[in-house]
């Protein structure tokens, strides 16, 4: 934030807070009404429970004002007002449903002697979760005995102090909601793991029986090569069969290789994903250790895009001087690989055809990497690792925001996407201690992150190169 717009937002606050002192003034609340105001924000602080929380709604007034009341509260599963506390009766122990005159309304009205004052959900506005029901905004109605006693003063009073009962209410029902959405997330990962994950070995066992039947095929192949040695004269049928039982022996040996290869990418991805520990720490947590990044990470996961980028048309650009080169790096393999398969999954949705600088079509995705030295600090260099396509750049104001959760370009909003998945590359590149970021370069877009190099790994005349071209 930049110190005009933090200027804005301190100017902003200071004149709310002027208006609320010129509204406190205009009110002219009485000693009692003030005490109830300041008894109640203290209370509802301190205590815990809704069912206190509802106590201290309805006694507050009976002590501050000498008047009694009701609380009620909607009820979606009964699509109606129940009592949840009065100050005669406390917290009812069954649920008892409002009298036939109480009902929920956005203003107050009179009602057999009461003066009913509607409780109304706090407005939210911008990015903040709302409640289950947000979209009703009544939550309920406080029920004010021997309306006939009270002043207009004292009816104006009830209103706003219904709406810090409002306010209050609504953060505490979204706290809950909160909390139960964690322990129903909580409970689900133990039932990915049962369901899912563990599961998921089996297929281990399934690749091994079909290794199992390829080996049998072989021997079967071996015993008809033998058999036609024996016949010796040729025979169009037999031939025939030699001929399919080698095109199934190299079919299955291949779509064997895509099963294992497919099962390994998955599973490492939902043992990255479905760690317990990122639920319990309620971020992602790093399970880092020593990795060869171009044959561990960048690899597999170009080999599992690699009859996709063919389909479309795609050319494979890999870098020569990254190919046995052997960068170790201490990271998160499993989080690590998803940033590469989002960015090649990306590559394969938005990569377009140009005219390159010799006047050929070009239609390709490249990978590499260069040093950037000091990146950190002195002395704590960095490896920026860029994936490019080629194809249009993106406007100034895309590329400020492509890594930002949601944002989708105007050109891209018609293809498959929710644009999460830049916002997911940046939180991993981040919790690994790097940067991620976006630049036009020629003939195409190149996305990239920075991470740190350690220290003691092989010196840096070793891999220093001039940087990749793309």
């Amino acid at each position: 934030m930049t110190d005009d717009a933090g200027c804005a937002d301190l100017r902003r606050v200071r004149e709310r807070i002027r208006q609320k002192e010129e509204d406190y003034v205009n009110y002219n609340f009485s000693a009692a009404q003030s005490m109830l105001l300041r008894t109640f924000f203290d209370l509802a602080q301190e205590f815990e429970s809704l069912q206190d929380f509802y106590r201290v709604c309805v006694v507050a007034p009976q002590e501050c004002m000498g008047i009694e009341s009701a609380l009620y509260l909607f009820d979606a599963k009964a699509d109606s007002l129940q009592l949840v506390c009065s100050s005669r009766g406390g917290v009812p122990s069954t649920p008892q449903p409002a009298p036939k005159q109480i009902r929920p309304a956005e203003e107050p009205y009179e009602a057999d002697g009461e003066y009913v004052v509607p409780i109304l959900r706090k407005a939210v506005s911008g990015p903040e979760e709302k409640p289950s029901g947000a979209d009703q905004p009544v939550l309920g109605v406080l029920a004010v005995a021997a309306s006939d006693g009270l002043s207009a003063p004292d009816r104006f009073f009830l209103r706003k102090y219904s709406n810090r009962i409002g306010t209050h209410l609504h953060n505490r029902l979204l706290a809950l909601q909160n909390i139960q959405h964690l322990k129903f997330i909580n409970n689900l990962v133990v039932d990915i793991e049962h369901n899912v994950i563990v599961p998921n070995m089996y297929f281990r066992h399934l690749f091994n029986e079909l290794k199992r039947s390829i080996a049998a095929l072989e021997e079967l192949q071996a015993a008809m090569a033998v058999l036609g040695e024996v016949v010796g004269a040729p025979n169009a049928t037999y031939e025939a069969a030699c001929s399919m039982a080698t095109r199934l022996h190299r079919q299955l040996i291949r779509q064997h290789q895509e099963l294992q290869e497919h099962h390994a990418t998955t599973s490492l991805f939902l043992e990255s994903l479905f760690r317990r520990d990122h639920f319990v720490q309620g971020h992602l947590v790093l399970r880092p250790r020593y990795c060869r990044l171009e044959e561990e990470i960048i690899a597999p996961q170009l080999a599992h895009f690699a009859s996709r980028f063919a389909v479309r048309g795609i050319t494979i650009e890999t870098p020569a001087d990254m190919v046995g080169e052997g960068i170790l790096l201490v990271v998160d393999v499993g989080l690590l690989s998803q940033v590469y398969a989002n960015f090649f999954s990306n590559a394969l949705k938005y990569v377009e055809e140009i005219i390159d600088h010799r006047g050929r079509p070009r239609k390709a995705v490249a990978y590499g990497r260069e040093v950037r030295h000091n990146y950190f600090g002195p002395g704590r260099h960095g490896i920026k690792f860029n994936v490019f396509t080629t194809g249009t750049h993106l406007r100034a104001e895309e590329a400020e925001a492509v890594f930002r959760e949601g944002y989708r370009g105007e050109k891209f909003r018609g293809l498959p996407g929710a644009g999460h998945g830049l916002a997911f590359v940046k939180q991993v590149v981040e919790i690994h201690g790097g940067d991620v970021g976006y630049e036009a370069t020629d003939e195409g877009n190149n996305f990239f992150f920075i991470l740190p190099l350690p220290e003691a790994d092989s010196p840096l005349t070793e891999i220093v190169g001039q940087p990749q071209r793309s």
